[in-house]
């Protein structure tokens, strides 16, 4: 009998590394792009997140990955993003220079490059720290999360965030920027459950991994959170205003 040849699956290590380009490619191509489908996540994010990862599962039974293969959602919430930070440089701002600079940086920097090094550290401590043993038994197939997945977790988190801290808090401002108790209640209240709801949905991108364990670790920021709110509040400390005149004076 003849020797049969190993042709076991790529890891998802390899598999993430093959569709990145593709990924890439289709940022050009307005036509590749689900838009719709886009948006449909985008509303549920917001309203009920666990329908969103559902269908994460469905998309690893049917393409074997679990990170969208679809750029639409890092195109459409950067553009967003962009408008939001016009909007805030048109109300606040006095410079067209300064302006520009503004919305790069809050595309590019917040959200890209900051994005892009928060996944890998949740990447790197997921597949080094919270992988099941039995994932890396010998006589099972190696699971690990994908890169690119973990950048797809960001985009869902932060999508939210962008909610509370560009559009709200840009309605709000005109009080959120008066002086007294009631605006750095309100202040700290909007920043606490923006970055608190990030956190949480992290959670919920790794924890529908099934072969990760004590994703609970991705909750523990929450409770740092909660324990500098009410600090941040009787110290005065108001996250707005400090925002607004760090970017505008």
């Amino acid at each position: 009998m003849l020797p049969t040849v190993n042709r076991s699956r790529p890891s998802a290590g390899y598999r993430s590394n093959s569709v990145l380009p593709q990924y890439l490619r289709r940022i050009i191509k307005y036509q590749q792009m689900d838009l719709e489908y886009t948006f449909w996540q985008m509303l549920y994010l917001c309203t009920s997140p666990k329908v969103v990862y559902q269908h994460t599962k469905y998309h690893k039974q049917t393409k074997n990955q679990w990170a969208r293969d679809d750029p639409a959602f890092v195109v459409v919430c950067s553009f967003l993003l962009a408008v939001a930070a016009s909007a805030f440089c048109a109300a606040y701002g006095d410079n067209v220079a300064k302006a520009v600079l503004i919305v790069v940086s809050v595309v590019c920097v917040h959200f890209l490059l900051v994005g892009i090094s928060l996944a890998t550290i949740c990447w790197f401590l997921s597949n080094h720290y919270l992988r099941e043993e039995m994932a890396v038994h010998t006589h099972v197939v190696e699971q690990r999360v994908e890169w690119l997945y973990a950048f797809d977790i960001h985009c869902n988190s932060y999508f939210p965030v962008f909610v509370v801290l560009y559009v709200l808090q840009y309605f709000l401002s005109p009080l959120l920027l008066s002086h007294g108790f009631v605006a750095t209640l309100m202040s700290n209240a909007l920043f606490v459950i923006a970055f608190s709801y990030y956190h949480y949905l992290n959670f919920l991108g790794y924890d529908v991994l099934p072969f990760l364990e004590r994703t609970t670790f991705f909750l523990y920021p929450i409770g740092l959170l909660v324990i500098l709110f009410p600090i941040s509040v009787l110290a005065g400390f108001n996250p707005t205003r400090f925002t607004l005149s760090f970017y505008f004076g």
